[in-house]
């Protein structure tokens, strides 16, 4: 390890660090525009200019300046000064003066360096140069004029969402940053380019002009629109959730989020359920909340009770449920909404064991029955990594548009007995086997055929498990830890014709099957379940509540309540301790402290943030039979009641996948 002085102070640096690394380690601040820890070095910027020594009498970029042994680097010298300054003021030439009408003003790289690396006045007075707006699809907005050309945009499009839809044309001034043709940007990520934009260029076209970021409220909470849990911030303002951007977690989604995470939120104040609704004569007709929990108890359902939970619900709420119907004597509890009815009596089985971050270093990958671009963009953009590192990646189901070379072998579930020679052989030779089972594969079956593979194999070794199961709802972990699982799935639940059927935000239930069974229905949208309910009480949505998820990897995470939910709409353990009160039954807790503590007690991992040890692989059975012809995800924007309000996720499913197109207006 190479020893290097920074401004006086000698330190050790790891082998192939660049100058800026070293400064950081050091406790320097480098100024940077182009440089991203994530991408590829461009250098292009120049603003993180340092002198060196032994070298040429001139500053150089760390950014793209390997360290070496015996290096004298300052980043304070008056030349350092003189440089950056320079700099700044080459990029402020053509920039516009439009900070007042910026969306990116208080926020913006560019404004925040020139302030403290800048001169304090200009020195041009010639015409600035002009670019033509670009039309990069429903979430991006463009003011190209603002572009200095950092290329992350570029570097970020090919490297880690791996669609090459965002290059630059022509050369030196005349330089502009567009998307092929000026189409929308199609994939699921594109619209991280907001954040990795360092000036105004590149902004939230459904946030534009909304909020300033001072005027928000900042609450961390976690990511409901699929099972990776991402980490993000909720900024609000008032009762209304304005955006949502992420936040770093190596472990579990870097510094991304999918564009359904970030914009499907304006769905958050349409479509609301705001006040309780009877049905009465055939017509729902709103009530009030007395009337609503009287209908309920004249019921008198005893044990006649099942409840079934939707894939946005948090941990407590299933737990109240839970503790509900156990105090009526029921145990009819289910949390795949769909069908599914796989084996969970381990869920070590039904868990992505080898986390999401691990699998960047699986060298060999079958993946059976999933469609991970749709249904986990931030595992797609791992996947990519693992094989720009070689790993090799084999297909069984439907052909999809992967971001990264695969092999398809075919819809038939039979190849799991048997695999072709190339997959065999790949799988044989590798160091870290991997397999990714989705909800396709789960849905035909084939949990215990891959279980099989995983003997076959040798997926679980020293330090490593390849055995993963890839699900799609942020409630399905942690409703598995709690027993929202029936040996038939749903099916035992229409068998066993409930009197009532408590809906916890499920949306995706067949509920003709549940004709003569009283429907209740807590969510937050007139969504499918809503249609079908008999009783509608009004609930809180994820941003709306403190609440417990675990992710798909079997990682609890924790979630701040962000904004109040709307009308009389309340946080749903609240609806179920008084549902338990019209009942006539005790659930043995009056707050949400109560509850937390109490589902702790009875789950213990559920009361740690972290991740959970769900022990040993079970043993398999070969014998898989069937054929995948579909997958589950059929519209990628349209997924769960929130996104199927929103007006950024409708219009993004026209565009981008059924081609409408949208005139916009003249300005």
């Amino acid at each position: 390890m190479p020893k290097v002085t920074v401004d006086g102070v000698e330190i050790e640096v790891p082998q192939g660090a660049t100058v800026l690394q070293a400064c950081e380690l050091a406790g320097k601040e480098i100024p940077r525009f182009c440089y991203h820890e994530r991408l590829s070095i461009a250098g292009n910027c120049r603003m993180c200019l340092v002198e060196v020594k032994p070298g040429p009498p001139k500053p150089q970029a760390s950014c793209a300046l390997p360290t070496a042994e015996g290096q004298e680097i300052r980043t304070d010298s008056e030349m350092v000064k003189k440089a950056r300054e320079g700099v700044m003021e080459f990029l402020l030439i053509n920039h516009p003066l439009d900070c007042p009408i910026c969306d990116q003003g208080g926020e913006c790289d560019l404004q925040d360096q020139a302030v403290a690396y800048g001169r304090g006045h200009s020195r041009f007075h010639e015409n600035k140069r002009a670019v033509t707006e670009k039309y990069m699809g429903p979430l991006i907005k463009t003011t190209m004029t603002r572009c200095i050309q950092c290329t992350r945009c570029v570097r970020f499009s090919e490297e880690v969402a791996g669609v090459d839809e965002i290059g630059a044309l022509y050369r030196g001034e005349a330089m502009q940053i567009t998307t092929y043709l000026e189409r929308a940007a199609a994939h699921e990520m594109s619209a991280n380019v907001i954040d990795l934009c360092p000036v105004g260029a590149l902004t939230s076209r459904p946030y534009a002009f909304e909020a300033r970021p001072w005027e928000l409220k900042k609450t961390l909470s976690v990511d409901v629109s699929d099972a990776c849990g991402a980490n993000i911030r909720i900024d609000s303002r008032g009762r209304e959730v304005m955006r949502v951007l992420p936040r770093i977690n190596d472990d579990v989604n870097e510094e991304w989020i999918s564009d359904k995470a970030r914009f499907q939120v304006d769905g958050l104040t349409r479509r609301r359920l705001d006040k309780p609704y009877l049905r009465r004569d055939g017509k729902l007709e709103a009530v009030s909340w007395d009337e609503a929990f009287a209908a309920i108890g004249k019921i008198s359902p005893g044990k006649s009770v099942a409840v079934v939970a939707g894939d946005l619900v948090d941990c407590e709420t299933m737990f109240a449920a839970k503790a509900l119907a156990g105090a009526l004597g029921s145990d009819l509890l289910e949390g795949r909404q769909t069908g599914l009815d796989y084996d969970c009596s381990n869920l070590a089985a039904v868990n992505f064991n080898t986390g999401l971050a691990g699998i960047e270093e699986a060298d060999a990958l079958l993946i059976v029955g999933s469609q991970v671009r749709w249904e986990a963009p931030l595992l797609n953009a791992r996947l990519r990594k693992a094989v720009k590192k070689g790993a090799k990646v084999f297909v069984v189901g439907p052909e999809w548009d992967a971001t990264y070379p695969v092999t398809n072998l075919g819809n038939d579930l039979a190849v799991l007995d048997k695999l072709p020679a190339e997959a065999d052989a790949a799988l044989k030779g590798a160091e870290r086997p991997a397999l990714i089972l989705g909800g396709a594969g789960l849905g035909k079956g084939a949990l215990g055929a891959c279980l099989a593979l995983s003997d076959k194999y040798k997926l679980v070794r020293e330090n490593w498990n390849g055995f993963n199961v890839l699900h799609m709802a942020a409630s399905r972990m942690g409703g598995l830890m709690l027993g929202y699982a029936q040996k038939g799935g749903i099916a035992d639940l229409v068998a066993a014709k409930p009197k009532m059927l408590i809906a916890l935000g499920a949306d995706e239930v067949d509920f003709a099957k549940f004709a003569g069974s009283m429907i209740v229905y807590i969510g937050h949208h007139g969504d499918k379940g809503a249609h079908a309910a008999d009783v509608i009480l009004p609930a809180a949505a994820f941003s709306e509540k403190p609440g417990t998820y675990v992710n798909t990897e079997g990682r609890v995470q924790w979630a701040d309540k962000a904004v109040f939910a709307p009308g009389d709409a309340r946080e749903d353990w609240t609806i179920l301790r008084a549902m338990a009160d019209a009942l006539g039954v005790s659930v043995g807790f009056d707050s949400f402290e109560g509850l937390r503590a109490a589902m702790a007690k009875a789950v213990p991992a559920l009361g740690v943030e972290g991740l959970v040890d769900y022990g040993a692989l079970p043993k398999g059975k070969a014998g898989a039979k069937g054929s995948i012809e579909a997958y589950p995800i059929k519209d990628f924007y349209l997924t769960n009641p929130i996104a199927r309000a929103s007006v950024t996720m409708q219009r993004c499913s026209a565009e981008l996948l059924h081609g409408e197109s949208f005139a916009e207006a003249a300005e």
